[in-house]
């Protein structure tokens, strides 16, 4: 390892509108205040502004991830990397696994993969233990689940929550005033383990009440026009705003009164912690590690997944008593900036980065992940 500033290669799948996209940023962000040059990989940034993408030294290999054509773009990515080599990879999600165990093997580099989700019930996932150091789980429930499809040792697994920025100034009283229509809010990769359709369900049957409230759902993906049709069919249309633009929700979360995350599967839930971070009280489904995060009644309000109707009540709930709303969202905040900041997670992740780039280097077989 290099004795000064050693060198991080994070290697990314395309920046897209999802909590793991925000991971990446922050990492790269704060590794050069720990002391690391950071370099970070992938195969598109283009939602990322031009100017961050060249203070962050963003490398784009389009085509990565294609079948075919990806082996000809990671070969020419070793090529480069040959010339001045990371002293550890850190791949950052599941997604480009297989490309970044390619580029450790080739690059004779250890390796860290963080994993922000659960294995697919026919997924099979190899680990290559000969360069791997270290599998960091973004909650319990990810490390358990994870540990226990991959047949891998529980100290090859490390949890190290994601970590959101806690410094903004919050107005605690603009949450639900009297003088104007509330918002409830929701955002994410628009995908069908999102569960959005249940929260357009839920945004029917409060509107069925007769409150004059308005409903935005902040990402984009493959749900979007599904979402927009199902909005039209539920005559919500009219109440419900898509934003699809972003990469980061900060505005979108600031706009809101209530956020809700109806997830059918969740590793942590990166923007809720965000809007949580903004005092914002959340409504959030009953799965993954989202228990770790919300405590019901205390930190947020917890439904069952698939269940527009609890959703509902809970958003008739908090909307029938803001007080409670912003007792719920000022508990919130305190609980994200003691265990979910920012730098709690980069400290943490350089804690790991050192302990491996100062150990001797192992000699491990690969693994296959058991069904």
């Amino acid at each position: 390892m290099s004795e000064i500033e050693p060198s991080i290669l994070l290697f990314a799948g395309r920046f897209t509108v999802r909590g793991s996209c925000s991971y990446s940023l922050r990492l790269a962000e704060q590794l050069p205040l720990q002391g690391m040059r950071s370099v970070v990989v992938c195969p598109d940034a283009r939602r990322v502004e031009p100017e961050r993408r060249r203070e962050l030294q963003i490398r784009e290999f389009s085509h990565l991830q294609l079948p075919l054509w990806g082996c000809v773009v990671v070969r020419m990515m070793l090529r480069q990397l040959q010339l001045d080599p990371p002293d550890l990879i850190h791949i950052q999600s599941r997604n480009v696994a297989q490309q970044g165990m390619w580029l450790a093997r080739e690059l004779k580099r250890p390796f860290v993969l963080t994993v922000h989700d659960y294995l697919q019930p026919s997924e099979r996932f190899v680990v290559d233990r000969r360069w791997c150091r270290r599998i960091i789980a973004v909650s319990d429930s990810v490390k358990s689940d994870f540990q226990k499809r991959a047949g891998l040792p529980s100290d090859l697994i490390s949890v190290v929550h994601s970590g959101v920025n806690t410094n903004d100034e919050v107005d605690e009283t603009s949450i639900l005033t009297a003088n104007r229509v509330p918002v409830v809010g929701t955002a994410g990769p628009l995908e069908a383990v999102k569960g959005f359709p249940f929260f357009l369900g839920a945004a029917a049957r409060v509107l069925a009440t007769g409150r004059d409230v308005e409903f935005v759902i902040a990402g984009a993906g493959p749900e979007e026009s599904n979402l927009r049709r199902l909005a039209r069919e539920l005559k919500i249309d009219s109440h419900v705003t898509f934003s699809p633009n972003l990469l980061e929700f900060g505005d979108a979360l600031s706009a809101t009164d209530i956020f809700c995350l109806p997830s059918l599967q969740q590793g942590i839930g990166t923007i809720m912690l965000e809007a949580m971070s903004k005092g914002r009280p959340v409504i959030a489904s009953r799965v993954g590690g989202i228990d770790q995060v919300v405590r019901d009644g205390e930190t947020g309000l917890l439904v069952p997944p698939s269940d527009s109707d609890s959703l509902a009540k809970r958003i008739l709930e908090l909307l029938d008593d803001p007080t409670k709303a912003r007792e719920i969202g000022r508990a919130a905040r305190v609980e994200v900036a003691r265990d979910f900041s920012v730098n709690q997670m980069v400290s943490k992740t350089v804690a790991v980065y050192r302990e491996i780039l100062e150990a001797k280097p192992a000699n491990r077989e690969p693994v296959l992940a058991r069904r």
